[in-house]
């Protein structure tokens, strides 16, 4: 069953247009008709539920899979095959076990039979085209050799290079080098001691101005931009609601803040204005006292499901409850709206109606780091108290240089329409490659305007087969399966980037469905 729903805002009644009859009684990744007309635009979104043939097949590949680890791990344990990972020694049998040998199990059994899939070495600039070091293994994906051989022009599916900023020729390179001639690679201290420069100082008053807010701070990291800033934000007594498919770094910020953590179905309203009600009503556990902060914590864009949150509807609760909003952008800033400004300039919505702006410089301009933005007040206390303010090392001068380029494409201030011209062929390519999908069966997820195609593979057995056919016919992709997905939704996941161009995307697509035909309907082998 696919469900693709369509928010259409109706001025002349105030209500919503609903194409077609939808099910009041949606599954956990199907969404609530009624919007209340938040939205001025088409907002589509596509899920599919599982076909059960599929669904039961694929737990039985798991189930055999675990069968034979399991003689695996016996034939081991009498020294009958050979084991390569590690394990207590015998002499430290009495003692605390270092390692827990069940939960290595997967690691040996499943994750070894396709992990060639994985760190494959590249020699080149992760463009629109990549070069690939080719590397055998003669023991099972234990360990690796190099050839010699480099795959050349492979096409690149996988790198978050959304507006292909990630290139060593053109203004962005030529601007980095002579940076790095001036000020060198590295600056061995923290800004707070003598490792900030002019051109930091520059790029933050860029990045307030292309975000339309106050102030803004940079990092050079973006996992800790969200781990180290979170903790300096919330407290013990403070309460955060984060969706069930945050990112890692924002799990990891939430449990080092101490604060308490409260999770809601992904981009489900009902479910987060439920436990906003229970917070203000029922206070903290035991106490009863008022939460002395509510933070709201989501992402523009779910980098595996491709969603696009639902940035209206939860300003509207987080204004209504008195709550607070921090707005993870890795994914959304450069990639989403008319200017590529993210995913408030996606819905149109006023920057001050987020409370904290945090993104990434690794994916849309090619760079690396991350920015936290907002009112000066905010910005001027995460510099005494952010962990990552204080103790982390300044970013890199051609790294810093390489963003103030990039970002001033996009904002048109270097003269040029490189900037817009990029964000609109990355819109046009996810139309068109999202549609090109389709029209072939397979089943995809997200939003139409996610750059981030998730394609259901399902099958265990189709994760390895899909990633080295691909490789075969030189086309780079990222297969994902279960812990980072649940067990019977294993993807391809495509990345999208306005350096492809329409022949590009033309070859591709074909190619899918040559191994795997019409895999993503009912497949009756299992295999």
């Amino acid at each position: 069953m696919r469900v693709e729903l369509q928010f259409i805002s109706l001025p002349h009644c105030g209500g919503l247009a609903e194409p077609g009859e939808l099910e009041r009684s949606l599954a956990a990744r199907q969404r609530s008709s009624n919007h209340g007309g938040f939205y001025n635009r088409p907002f589509l979104e596509s899920y599919e539920e599982t076909p059960m043939l599929v669904a039961v097949l694929t737990y039985m590949g798991y189930g055999v899979l675990t069968v034979f680890g399991y003689l695996r791990d016996f034939l081991r344990h009498w020294k009958i095959e050979k084991c390569h990972i590690a394990r207590e020694r015998e002499e430290q049998k009495d003692f605390v076990p270092l390692y827990q040998d069940f939960e290595n199990f997967y690691t040996r059994n499943l994750y070894m039979r396709i992990r060639d899939n994985w760190n494959r070495p590249i020699c080149s600039v992760p463009g629109a085209k990549m070069d690939l070091m080719e590397r055998v293994s003669h023991d099972y994906n234990w360990t690796f050799e190099h050839t010699g051989r480099v795959v050349k022009d492979v096409i690149n599916l996988g790198s978050y290079n959304y507006l292909g900023f990630a290139e060593n020729t053109g203004v962005c390179a030529d601007a980095a080098a002579e940076v790095a001639m001036t000020y060198g690679v590295g600056l061995a201290s923290t800004r707070q001691e003598i490792g900030n420069l002019d051109k930091h100082e520059e790029m933050e008053k860029l990045v307030a101005e292309f975000l339309g807010v106050e102030s803004a701070m940079v990092f050079g990291m973006g996992f800790a931009t969200n781990s180290m800033n979170i903790p300096a934000l919330s407290g013990k007594g403070c309460l955060i609601l984060s969706d069930e498919l945050n990112h890692a770094s924002l799990v990891l910020g939430a449990r080092l803040s101490c604060s308490t953590v409260r999770v809601f179905k992904h981009n489900n309203m009902q479910s987060l204005e439920k436990l906003l009600r229970e917070a203000i009503v029922h206070g903290q556990p035991r106490t009863h006292r008022p939460w002395k902060k509510i933070l709201i914590v989501v992402e523009g864009i779910y980098s595996m499901e491709g969603s696009i949150v639902r940035l209206p509807e939860i300003v509207a609760l987080k204004k209504r409850y008195r709550a607070y909003l921090y707005l993870d952008e890795a994914h959304s800033i450069g990639a989403l709206g008319r200017r590529g400004r993210g995913v408030v300039d996606y819905f149109g919505l006023d920057p001050g109606d987020v409370d904290v702006l945090m993104g990434t410089f690794t994916k849309s301009f090619g760079a690396a780091g991350g920015y936290i933005a907002g009112r000066k007040e905010l910005i001027d206390f995460l510099r005494s108290n952010s962990h990552s303010a204080v103790y982390a090392t300044s970013m890199s001068p051609p790294v810093v240089e390489q963003i103030i380029t990039s970002m001033k494409c996009i904002m048109g201030e270097d003269g040029t329409t490189i900037g817009s011209d990029r964000v609109r062929q990355l819109e046009e390519n996810t139309v068109y490659f999202r549609k090109k999908l389709r029209e072939m069966g397979f089943i995809i997820y997200g939003n139409n305007d996610s750059p981030v195609v998730p394609m259901m593979l399902y099958m265990p057995a189709k994760i390895g087969a899909f990633g080295r056919e691909m490789l075969k016919r030189n086309i780079g992709v990222v297969v994902v399966g279960f812990p980072a997905t649940p067990i019977i939704e294993s993807r391809a996941r495509f990345c999208i980037s306005a350096a492809h161009s329409k022949d590009m995307l033309d070859r591709v697509s074909p190619l899918f469905g040559l191994e795997l035909v019409n895999f993503s309907r009912i497949d009756l082998d299992g295999s």
